[in-house]
């Protein structure tokens, strides 16, 4: 089976964006599959909320200079079949360093080929930056699918509707037809409030099927546990916060039948 990649992004912060990925990729490899979660936010939350510090020169940042491969970066976490690409405050020069390159768009597609190649993972989910900077649409130009993390909150299709264009962009311009939107993951939801609930419904009209039937909860335990370099599924195993990446790691390896 030819190893996925999946871009998570959204360019507005706060919504959930690395607490997905870090517990979507726990989940997946709980579940058996071999995942990479490769960090290419500058912030590098996802390498922390794994447990790794963040380490000069640990990130893709001199691979997508063309400097060295990026197989070297890759490191195991405390979890079995979850490997991480850490990153770190340098990725942010990436972003103009790039910028004055050739192909600049295609720099980390090119640099991931030899992963892809070797079929060593199942799964590579990539933590985009809160931006739509130049490292994100290399992760666009990269990946086979793209994730959506909507916040349940009244501004939330305006990020969708940019990304929306965007993709059609990538697809139009042919820097990646093959994109495609793997669906649209509902974070923060709060059962008890009517806003939470016409939120769910509007994007569901919107998006249709392309919308998981998960929704994730906001919970004290899923915004403690990074603070623990934890996942939720290590850190609270019988949270509602776990139920639910669970749950929703069963519905990606369905849609990517994994």
């Amino acid at each position: 089976m030819p190893t996925q990649i999946i871009a998570v992004a959204n360019q507005k912060g706060g919504v959930g964006k690395t607490t997905t990925t870090v517990n979507l990729a726990a989940c997946l490899a709980a579940m058996g599959k071999r995942v990479l979660l490769a960090d290419l936010d500058p912030q590098a939350n996802a390498t922390s909320g794994l447990g790794l510090e963040k380490t000069t020169g640990a990130s893709a940042y001199h691979a997508l200079l063309g400097e060295g491969g990026l197989l070297e970066k890759i490191k195991p976490t405390a979890y079995e079949r979850l490997e991480i690409i850490p990153s770190e405050v340098d990725l942010c020069g990436a972003e103009i360093e790039l910028a004055r390159g050739e192909n600049h768009l295609a720099r980390l597609r090119d640099i991931l080929q030899p992963l892809r190649a070797a079929e060593r993972y199942d799964v590579v989910l990539i933590d985009c930056a809160p931006s739509l900077g130049i490292l994100t649409l290399n992760s666009f130009a990269a990946a086979d699918w793209l994730l959506v993390p909507l916040q349940c909150e009244y501004y939330a299709l305006e990020g969708v509707s940019m990304i929306n264009r965007i993709l059609g962009q990538l697809r139009d311009n042919g820097i990646n037809p093959q994109l495609a939107l793997l669906g649209v993951v509902m974070t923060m939801f709060d059962g008890r409030t009517r806003l939470s609930q016409q939120v769910v419904s509007e994007v569901r009209q919107h998006f249709g099927e392309l919308v998981f039937d998960t929704l994730i909860p906001r919970t004290t335990r899923l915004a403690e546990a990074p603070s623990f370099g934890k996942p939720i599924i290590y850190y609270d195993k019988y949270s509602v916060g776990a139920a639910a990446y669970e749950v929703l790691a069963q519905e990606v390896a369905a849609r990517l039948k994994l």
